[in-house]
């Protein structure tokens, strides 16, 4: 049998879009189960934590990366490989430290958020997409670089871009005197 040319692609967007449904069928539901934002938000964290700590090696697996050498490397590798691969977008990354160890991904578009216009005033602190965060938490852990991940800016919350702040722990040198 024979394809047709762009299928492939079709079916990409299809399970995209049906993703993005789901989770906002997710979200939706632990709005339901939980009173708190706060409650939600770590719930989020957690599960993309969970999912972050097992897609670490799919990325792996079929991204054909080499090891990063520097922070800079890998935020870039989060940002240009794996945002790309995953949710089909391209963050922009910028430094926001001299120390080197602080990143921000900012997206111009959250695909996450394409069936969402706002959020209720009742859910002001909601970090709608904080799942990005526990997964990109998770899988810099299982690459054994410890990070806080968190949402900086958020269309949904009014800013005029969304960003996510990432900061590497622990120093360069502290590496490189383990190996000593």
């Amino acid at each position: 049998m024979s394809r047709t040319p762009g299928r492939k692609q079709d079916s990409h967007k299809i399970s995209r879009e049906l993703f993005v449904l789901t989770y906002g069928a997710l979200v939706a539901q632990l709005c339901k189960d939980y009173e708190k934002d706060e409650d939600v938000n770590s719930c989020l964290d957690k599960m993309g934590y969970g999912i972050g700590i097992r897609l670490i090696d799919d990325f792996l697996a079929h991204s054909d990366v080499k090891r990063c050498r520097s922070y800079s490397e890998t935020a870039d590798m989060i940002a240009q490989v794996a945002f790309k691969m995953y949710l089909g977008v391209t963050p922009t990354v910028s430094c926001s430290s001299a120390a080197g160890n602080e990143f921000s991904l900012i997206l111009d578009k959250n695909p996450l958020v394409d069936f969402v216009e706002e959020l209720p005033a009742e859910r002001a602190s909601l970090c709608y997409c904080n799942l990005l965060c526990g997964v990109i938490r998770g899988a810099l852990e299982m690459v054994h670089l410890a990070a806080e991940v968190t949402f900086l800016q958020d269309r949904l919350k009014g800013d005029a871009v969304t960003e996510i702040g990432i900061t590497f722990l622990r120093k360069a040198e502290d590496k490189k005197a383990k190996k000593k």
